[in-house]
């Protein structure tokens, strides 16, 4: 039981092994019938078997806590002491779920500190638990580096559960893949070395626009590890914990501003010194750079510079300054496409790709499981309808199975979505906007000429591309390139 616990502890709540090692703890005593834990409208957020399996740890626990203290000898070795010390830890979060639940919530000024007055009862715990006479155990416990895992665990899956919505697979395998991306898939290791270091990992994400990639980075950012301060009894979470930046709605200059700030007169317009989003950014925060696949070579480069040395200066100024946080990105490009096209850096999408995050379609979020329409819908709701929500959700649903059908691709995803609710609500009817003609080659190519975002290389392949599709031959190419026939043939050919 106690090894059942061990994995209990150690494994992604978001995966079907969750529930697989709870069935067999609990037994009959299980219940529920879904495959993956998700955030549903009409239920709470902790399922009915978190206190069950609580109550489980604790007595189980005690128990072994009693056979320690009255015989050291019972542990045969280092292996049943580690089965032990995983049983303690989670009998803790289990003991501390609700007051550190509550320090999510807790209000407080702007730069203040988190103030955690449970913390003399959880160091009280520990020692009961772990200060035993004649037992070593394998791993060193620090009381504040507990309480801060315990804090972190709780607000990973507040924000993890809450943001990333639907009971389908692919839900249940991005909110995984969420959790990896802040405890990576070995939690034991995670807890003691990890910990200090997932701030140098850049994650990525990537999907279609309205896929809710923002929600993701947000889960993560709001997750981090947060030092525990023993002698103030607070978390060091002073400063913003997410920065986000949309890339593409900026220009060079004031992109450069925002990440890395400027100094006065530097340029047009900076009239005072301004900190950038990278010196600002707390060791435990992250900067959010969405649309990432839309910045220019020459903003590429600088980044690219952040993320092998974590080193910036700010524009106008000579000093380097060190960026703490970590960085989250998230792009709908095909971004190994535009490598190939000379539209991004190679090297700078192999510093953004360590840790990748991809988000799902609603169209995959929805299928198999029409009552998922319902479920995000009234999710969606409760944003702008507030206590109407639920007749708001069920109208447009109602709506939305006699006009448009189950098979309805919802190509603007989530987005599209609650756009479809709140007209809805407003005129009863909503009508979906025409598909997109096809991108004009001509034209994309005129776009990404006044970008500068070709290489010499990629501007004669598409070039030459454009010209041979209206050619026809390559002897029609050669003639109008003024190049031999091979030579035209050899600009259709990827750069190797």
């Amino acid at each position: 039981l106690a090894a059942a616990f061990s994995r209990l502890a150690h494994t992604n709540p978001f995966s079907p092994d969750r529930i697989a090692v709870e069935k067999e703890i609990l037994g009959r005593a299980y219940a529920g019938s879904f495959p993956v834990w998700s955030h549903r409208e009409d239920q709470l957020e902790e399922p009915p078997n978190v206190p069950r399996l609580g109550e489980v740890a604790v007595r189980l626990a005690d128990g072994a806590r009693k056979a320690l203290e009255r015989d050291p000898r019972r542990a045969a070795g280092e292996a049943e002491l580690g089965l032990y010390q995983d049983l303690v830890f989670y009998t803790l979060f289990h003991k501390f779920r609700g007051p550190s639940y509550d320090l999510m919530f807790q209000q407080r000024r702007p730069g203040s500190r988190t103030r955690a007055p449970f913390f003399a009862d959880f160091r009280d715990d520990i020692a009961f638990y772990l200060d035993l006479p004649g037992v070593r155990f394998p791993e060193p416990v620090e009381p504040r580096h507990y309480a801060a895992l315990l804090f972190q665990v709780r607000r990973a899956f507040h924000h993890v559960f809450a943001n990333i919505l639907g009971g389908s697979l692919p839900a249940a395998r991005l909110r995984a893949a969420a959790w990896e991306s802040i405890f990576t898939h070995d939690f034991r290791r995670y807890r003691a070395a990890l910990w200090s270091r997932m701030g140098e990992t850049t994650t990525l994400v990537t999907g279609p626009s309205g896929t809710g990639k923002e929600l993701v980075a947000r889960a993560i950012s709001l997750s981090r590890y947060i030092p525990f301060d023993t002698a103030a009894q607070s978390f060091d979470d002073a400063g913003p914990s997410f920065l986000p930046l949309n890339l593409a709605a900026l220009s060079p200059t004031l992109i450069e501003s925002e990440l890395f700030g400027h100094r006065r007169g530097s340029f047009t317009g900076a009239i005072a010194d301004r900190a950038g989003w990278l010196e600002v950014c707390p060791a435990h925060g992250c900067v959010f750079l969405d649309e990432i696949g839309d910045v220019g070579l020459e903003q590429q480069v600088k980044l690219l510079r952040v993320l092998e040395t974590r080193a910036f200066q700010p524009i106008g100024d000579t000093e380097t300054r060190t960026f703490r946080g970590k960085i989250v990105a998230a792009t709908n490009r095909d971004l190994p496409r535009d490598i190939a096209a000379g539209r991004f850096r190679e090297d700078l999408y192999y510093r953004l790709c360590a840790d990748t995050i991809s988000t799902p379609p609603l169209r995959d979020l929805l299928a198999g499981d029409p009552a998922e329409l319902h479920n995000v819908a009234l999710h969606l709701a409760r944003r702008f309808a507030g206590p109407a929500a639920a007749s708001v959700a069920g109208e447009a649903c109602a709506w939305i199975a006699e006009h448009l059908g189950p098979d309805y691709p919802w190509p603007g995803n989530v987005r599209e979505l609650e756009q479809c609710v709140r007209n809805v609500m407003i005129r009863r009817w909503y009508s979906p906007a025409p598909p997109p003609p096809p991108d004009d080659p001509a034209e994309a190519l005129a776009r990404d000429v006044r970008a500068g975002a070709l290489t010499e290389a990629a501007l004669l392949r598409r070039y030459a591309a454009l010209v041979h599709a209206k050619a026809g031959t390559y002897e029609e190419l050669a003639r109008r390139l003024g190049v031999d026939r091979r030579t035209a043939k050899s600009r259709l050919e990827p750069a190797p």
